[in-house]
């Protein structure tokens, strides 16, 4: 917003008529009696208007521009919220480790992999998360959603990239949202820790709006939690949420989209997927651009991560070959190893 027509002339002087001309700039103001720069003529056009060449105009349109936000500079500017914050930082990563696994760019891997060490670094501080930072700075206990998020966003780079030191954080941060987030008498999750500062109550986040709320979000990890561990606590507790929320969620389905993806993963069961060897990839390939939304896929690159990975019931059984190598899981039943593509796609 630039303001009234009267302090451009003043500040560019016989220019001023060029320049409100081509930004719509007039006396009476072109938005609720003040003027908003609105280009609507071309340059041609106006070049015309003044007699001079289009050259010029540009010239002179580049000179203005100049001079304003030199002008511009000098006064203080907006208070710039600039803070780090865990849960959409979360959101974040996740939005990074899926555009790898479509578009196969590296730099989106390497950026949620950095952003994850920055939250352990410095937002993951005695065992717990805090929620924001800024001029190095960590403070105020994790919310409910910067928990799930960064669950969620971590067993998301462990599925292209399983490195253990991200499903034990996972699992870790898991427990932890059990033992100070739960409420054993409603049957889901507090918005905050029975350690954080005390508020007359405490709140709860259910409804997913803009952003899924932290106790769908939660019901998701811990089902995700429970195929990779099969420790029984992450099964309850997802299965209470679901429970608590069901008929609600099925009276109000706009309101609760996130839990009903939850709830149909749930009833039918979601395919493990563990690919062994990432030599072939052309089945790479097909299984990271197929559609598997009911699915949890872990790609397996080489010997040791899968050696780390064995005390996980996922991953027991399988033994890396010198070809790749896929097994499809559902409701305890395994495939045999499978090696092409027909094979794959008819056991999906």
């Amino acid at each position: 917003m630039c303001g009234r027509k009267v302090k451009l002339k003043k500040f560019l002087e016989v220019d001023a008529d060029l320049f409100c001309l081509y930004y719509d700039v007039t006396d009476g103001g072109n938005w609720e009696g003040n003027n908003i720069l609105c280009n609507n003529l071309n340059i041609s056009t106006v070049a015309f208007n003044f007699g001079i060449s289009e050259s010029e105009v540009s010239a002179i349109l580049k000179s203005c521009s100049e001079k304003l936000l030199k002008i511009r500079s000098a006064r203080i500017p907006p208070g710039l919220d600039d803070k780090v914050l865990v849960s959409w930082n979360s959101l974040m990563i996740t939005a990074f480790a899926k555009g790898y696994r479509v578009t196969g760019d590296i730099r989106y891997l390497n950026a949620a992999k950095d952003c994850i060490s920055f939250i352990e670094q410095n937002l993951f501080v005695n065992e717990k998360l805090l929620r924001t930072y800024k001029n190095g700075i960590a403070k105020i206990d994790g919310y409910l959603e910067d928990y799930s998020y960064f669950i969620n966003a971590l067993l998301d780079v462990f599925e292209i990239e399983p490195d253990q030191k991200y499903l034990t954080l996972s699992i870790k941060l898991g427990h932890h949202l059990v033992e100070h987030f739960w409420d054993s008498e409603n049957n889901n999750f507090f918005m905050t820790s029975d350690d954080h500062e005390k508020l007359i109550i405490r709140p709860k986040s259910n409804y997913d709006l803009s952003l899924p709320s932290g106790n769908s979000v939660s019901a998701f990890v811990m089902l995700r939690l429970y195929h990779l561990s099969q420790e029984p606590t992450f099964l309850e507790i997802t299965t209470k949420i679901m429970a608590s929320q069901a008929q609600i969620a099925a009276e109000n389905p706009f309101g609760f989209g996130y839990l009903l993806n939850t709830i149909s993963m749930y009833i039918q069961k979601p395919q493990e997927i563990t690919v062994i060897n990432t030599e072939n990839s052309e089945i790479i390939q097909s299984l990271l651009l197929d559609y598997l939304p009911n699915s949890i896929m872990i790609t397996i690159k080489n010997s040791s991560q899968l050696e780390n990975l064995s005390e996980y019931p996922f991953f027991a059984g399988k033994s890396f070959e010198d070809k790749t190598s896929v097994f499809v899981c559902k409701d305890f039943t395994c495939s045999l190893p499978l090696h092409t593509l027909d094979e794959i796609k008819s056991n999906l």
